[in-house]
């Protein structure tokens, strides 16, 4: 059987595609394959390339092992399973034809080595999986909230992230501390009413000049009244 010169590179996503499918493509070992040159074996998966390049897993007899696609060839249509002894390799003509016997079991056998690679496959394997990362999904940008005292006035503002929801605005005294009386923090609450003691004490004795001023100026009205 012509054992072929290795799979192309269309003939092995054709094998992709035939064991998404459920089938197991017949191939035949090439020669660079060694002894088995020329048998028939079933492919039954085809592992990670980038990590061995024997990626093409196959059925032979009772082993199932990894080959490249060099040693490989689609089999003809009709081939069969039938396993062929390995031929022996040829021998020198000057040597006794006893000899050859002993030739062929003294020679490593290609399917023994192989039989290790598998393990090989098997603990390189789980680098190539690829985890999938949760994505976590984004949550809306902070709220801000800020109340300041500055120039004798109470101002609110709102910022949510970068943008501002409300420019600050004045709000009266009254209302600031029942803002801060939401916070339960006593710095905070002492702080307030310590600028509103302050403020309220101010007021007064600004009231306290307005009335002598008004006093004095009523005083001067009646004495011009008089004077009429």
């Amino acid at each position: 059987m012509d054992a072929g010169q290795g799979l192309s590179t269309s003939e092995v996503q054709s094998i992709r595609e035939a064991l998404a499918a459920g089938r197991k493509p017949r191939v035949v070992f090439t020669a660079s394959a060694g002894q088995i040159a020329g048998q028939v074996g079933q492919v039954i998966e085809l592992t990670d390339p980038e990590v061995s390049d024997e990626f093409v897993v196959v059925r032979f007899g009772r082993d199932e092992l990894p080959f490249s696609p060099a040693d490989l060839a689609v089999a003809p249509k009709g081939a069969g399973r039938r396993v062929v002894e390995p031929k022996p390799e040829p021998e020198p003509e000057a040597l006794p034809a006893v000899a050859a016997p002993e030739f062929v079991l003294d020679t490593p056998r290609v399917p023994a080595q192989r039989q290790e690679e598998p393990k090989v496959e098997q603990t390189e394997k789980p680098p190539a999986r690829r985890a999938v990362k949760a994505v976590k999904p984004k949550g809306p940008a902070g709220l801000t909230v800020t109340l300041a005292y500055a120039d004798g006035e109470w101002t609110v503002a709102a910022q949510q992230g970068s943008k501002a929801l409300a420019k600050p605005y004045v709000v009266k005294p009254a209302e600031a501390l029942k803002m801060v009386a939401l916070v339960d923090v006593p710095g905070v609450q002492e702080a307030v009413e310590q600028i509103l003691g302050t403020e309220r004490a101010e007021a007064e004795q600004q009231a306290e000049k307005l009335r002598a001023e008004l006093a004095e100026i009523e005083a001067r009205l009646a004495e011009l009244r008089e004077a009429r």
